[in-house]
């Protein structure tokens, strides 16, 4: 017969065990995964659209331009042939100022990844006390 006195149960909470802990790490990370996956194709798919856009934007755009061009110096060559030239050029260089700074802003404001890190943070945040 045992006659060791019987063992009081501690009042703590079981510590979870190395094995559960590694598999939620794994859980977590794959997790993780997928969804910097799922973001890499959609950013690929939408800078591939964004190029085609922008190229073919600027083709049809040059093209209007010239054209426009051409019927403004045309119209005003026999009396402001010098003037509406200037006029255009002018009117060329503020387009491409503002053009260059929604350029800039588009550029500053844009975050990839957005979702993962988000995600990240949101677990970092449940893991740390």
């Amino acid at each position: 017969m045992d006659t060791s006195p019987p063992r009081e149960l501690p009042d703590e909470a079981p510590k979870p065990s190395v094995k559960r802990l590694a598999g939620a790490a794994v859980g977590l990370l794959q997790s993780h995964l997928e969804l910097l996956g799922i973001e890499v194709q959609e950013e690929k798919v939408r800078t591939f659209q964004l190029f085609l856009f922008t190229g073919l934007s600027l083709i049809f755009g040059l093209l209007v331009l010239v054209g426009v061009s051409a019927a403004i110096i045309i119209a005003f060559w026999d009396t402001h042939r010098m003037t509406a030239t200037l006029a255009l050029c002018g009117f060329y260089a503020v387009a491409l100022a503002v053009c260059i700074l929604r350029a800039l802003s588009l550029v500053k404001g844009a975050t990839p990844f957005h979702a993962t890190l988000e995600e990240l943070n949101r677990n970092r945040e449940r893991l740390l006390p």
